[in-house]
Parts: C-alpha cells; sequence; structure tokens
C-alpha cells in the first residue's frame, strides 16, 4: 500500500521546519573535516541536535566513542534504521560528502520521528564513524546494534541519481621487505635493496593485469622507500587495495598479488613480511526497497536511474551491512553529471554548496518517507525480506 499523502506531506513539512539547522550541521561538518575515529565534533554537534528535539542519544557503541544511536516509535513492531556518515579524507576534506550524508540521515530520521507513531514499529539514527577505511558499521555490525533491524538505509552524493549500484569487496595488503645496505656508489653491489623489489612488485602486478575478472582493481602505494639516495634502502613497504565484485574472485586475486611480491622478493634476494588486513563486503542492494526509495524521489521532482553502468564502482562498509539487513545505498547528485568525481577537491566544494545541501535535504524527505511506508506495510516489509534471503 503506497504511503498516505497527509504522512508525505507532514514528513515534508518536518524537514523543510529542520532544513535550517541542517544546513548549519552540514556546512559546520563540512568545515570541520575530521579523520576516522576522530569525528569528535561532528558527532557531538549531531547529537546536541538531536538531543534539542527531544530525543534520547545513546553513544560509544562498539568500542567507538563517535557511534551512538537514537530511536523513536513502539519496540514490537517492524524496526527501519537510517545511517550517517561524517568522517573525511586526509588533504582533501569531505570530498566524499559525508557531511552531506549526516545531515541527510539527521534530517530523516527527524522527520520520520514526528510521524512513526502513526503506523507503528521503529525508526533508528545509527551513526557510524570510519566509513573511509576504518569499518566503523563492520564494527557495529560485530556489537549487535543491528540485531532486529528489518531494513537499513542512506544516501551518498554524487553526480548522478542511482538507485542501486554495486560496490565492491575490497581487502588491503602491506608488503615490508628487508634487504641489505649499502653505499649506493661506492660498494651497490654488496646491497640488496628492499626497495627494487618494492618497485618489483607493481611491475609484476601491471603484468597480471590481463587475468583479472572485470571489476577487479588493485591499486597501491610505496608507504617507505629509504632514508638516503646515497644508501641501498634496507627497508620499503607498500601498501596495496584489492578489490572485486565478489569475496572468491577477491581471494583469487589476494593470491596473484602475494605471489607477484614473493617473486620480487626472490629476485632481489630480500625478505618480505606480509599482512592482510580485510576491508568490505560487496554491496548487495535490495531492490524492493531501492525501488521504493526511487518512486519518493521521483515524486520530489528528481529523476533516479536504477543503475548507470557507465559508472565505475567503489567500496563501502554498507556492504557489510547489506550481509546481515535488507540495505539500500542510492546516490544523489550534487553536481552536473559527468562533473567532478568524489575524492577529489572539486567535489569537496560541492558538498558545501547549496545545492549539496537542498540534495540532503531532498535525502531526508525521500529516506524518511521510505522508511514510515516500509513500517506501515507488512506485506511490503515480506517483499523485502523475501528478496534479501534470495540474495
Amino acid at each position: 500500500m503506497p504511503i498516505d499523502p497527509a504522512l508525505a506531506r507532514d514528513i515534508d513539512r518536518a524537514v523543510d521546519d529542520d532544513a535550517a539547522a541542517l544546513r548549519e550541521l552540514a556546512l559546520k561538518i563540512h568545515a570541520h573535516p575530521e579523520l576516522r575515529f576522530e569525528e569528535h565534533k561532528a558527532a557531538a554537534w549531531i547529537c546536541e541536535l538531536l538531543r534539542a528535539r527531544g530525543h534520547r542519544v545513546e553513544v560509544g557503541l562498539g568500542g567507538m566513542a563517535t557511534s551512538f544511536t537514537a530511536r523513536a516509535g513502539r519496540g514490537g513492531g517492524a524496526r527501519v534504521a537510517i545511517l550517517a556518515e561524517y568522517d573525511a579524507l586526509p588533504a582533501i576534506g569531505h570530498a566524499c560528502g559525508h557531511n552531506l550524508i549526516a545531515a541527510g540521515g539527521v534530517g530523516a530520521y527527524l522527520a520520520a520521528a514526528r510521524v512513526v507513531d502513526r503506523v507503528g514499529g521503529e525508526v533508528i539514527l545509527v551513526g557510524t564513524p570510519a566509513e573511509e577505511g576504518g569499518a566503523g558499521k563492520v564494527k557495529l555490525i560485530e556489537a549487535g546494534v543491528f540485531a532486529g533491524v528489518d531494513a537499513a538505509m542512506m544516501f551518498h552524493p554524487f553526480d548522478r541519481d542511482i538507485l542501486a549500484h554495486p560496490a565492491l569487496t575490497n581487502s588491503y595488503m602491506t608488503f615490508t621487505f628487508r634487504g641489505r645496505p649499502a653505499h649506493a656508489a661506492a660498494a651497490p653491489h654488496q646491497g640488496r635493496s628492499a626497495l627494487t623489489a618494492c618497485m618489483d612488485t607493481f611491475r609484476l602486478i601491471d603484468g597480471q593485469r590481463v587475468h583479472f575478472r572485470d571489476g577487479v582493481r588493485v591499486h597501491g602505494i610505496v608507504t617507505d622507500g629509504g632514508v638516503a639516495v646515497n644508501v641501498i634502502p634496507d627497508r620499503a613497504s607498500c601498501e596495496l587495495s584489492v578489490r572485486a565484485r565478489d569475496a572468491a574472485e577477491r581471494a583469487r586475486v589476494e593470491g596473484i598479488v602475494e605471489r607477484c611480491a614473493r617473486a620480487a622478493a626472490m629476485a632481489s634476494d630480500v625478505e618480505v613480511g606480509i599482512e592482510l588486513r580485510p576491508g568490505y563486503l560487496d554491496m548487495r542492494n535490495n531492490l524492493t526497497l531501492a525501488r521504493l526509495f526511487g518512486a519518493h524521489a521521483e515524486a520530489l521532482g528528481r529523476a533516479p536511474r536504477e543503475t548507470d553502468e557507465r559508472v565505475g564502482a567503489a567500496s563501502t562498509d554498507m556492504g557489510d551491512v547489506s550481509h546481515v539487513v535488507p540495505s539500500i545505498h542510492p546516490w544523489l547528485a550534487v553536481v552536473d553529471e559527468g562533473g567532478p568525481n568524489i575524492h577529489t577537491h572539486e567535489f569537496a566544494a560541492a558538498a558545501g554548496s547549496d545545492r549539496g545541501v537542498r540534495t540532503a535535504l531532498d535525502a531526508s524527505k525521500a529516506l524518511a518517507r521510505t522508511a514510515i511506508e516500509v513500517l506501515g506495510d507488512r506485506a511490503l516489509q515480506g517483499r523485502i525480506q523475501d528478496e534479501w534471503r534470495r540474495r
């Protein structure tokens, strides 16, 4: 059953009532970027707004000081979680627009909380730190925050509106090479270069790319390349990210990358230490839920596509959430299509723009409408769960 038009109007009005506060929140977080697990100002500002609206906030979940939850409605019925992110990137600040994700999620929760008693169930706002490589949502899953949740949702800024775009599973591989130092000019033959092995690892991986499946991405940086040009480096290290469409292919590629590092170490007669750090799982978009969000986005004047094969995929810990709860992670435009992409200085500027804030408010309305429609429709809840179980 579609959402009652009166409910939709009241949700939109609630977001409009809080628009000034949500704009202030988005721009304050944007102006004070904080890295993963250090989002103390952002979390405090969000919690301050929630408490000012009469909501009780629980902080420090999953061992993370900057995580929190707020709840509205009655227990015993369905539960829908709306997620907020608020960490930034090193050097380029909110170039992923997490300040807008925070404002959009908070606005959606406050609006849904105003009407949730009219449909039953419970709406939950989950503050999720450290999406940028810290796996905050994974820690919240392990802490049981998503136990008993029937659906989870958030939005992400982008250059176009997409309802159900894939996200790649990923992991991090660190290689530390140890050789023997020597004078680089007077006695280079006496040295064993850890840096040569490190660089050869990248070259060998490049030679293997022809054997990767579509969707695989391997990229990395040298984190230690020596300390002086006239010394053969006896220590060098690099970190690489391995991404794939599913865990099986990721594991296969991890094996290839490890063999490249071992072969490079053997060629230079150095030792190599290997550390594998899990990243995120792939995103399992719930199309029933995504299409519902899309219908509400269209009602608000947007024109989302279900997906867009021209667009590349990244990774997010929302993927991990989607493996335990039916979930969506739609993308909404804050720049023109083909404009600046995420993780650039230009996109960071867009995340602090009027258009960015307007998109966050649209997201608030569409997310809140979607959450309330799910809570009020048991048949819809069943369809969402049926699809998730089939996946």
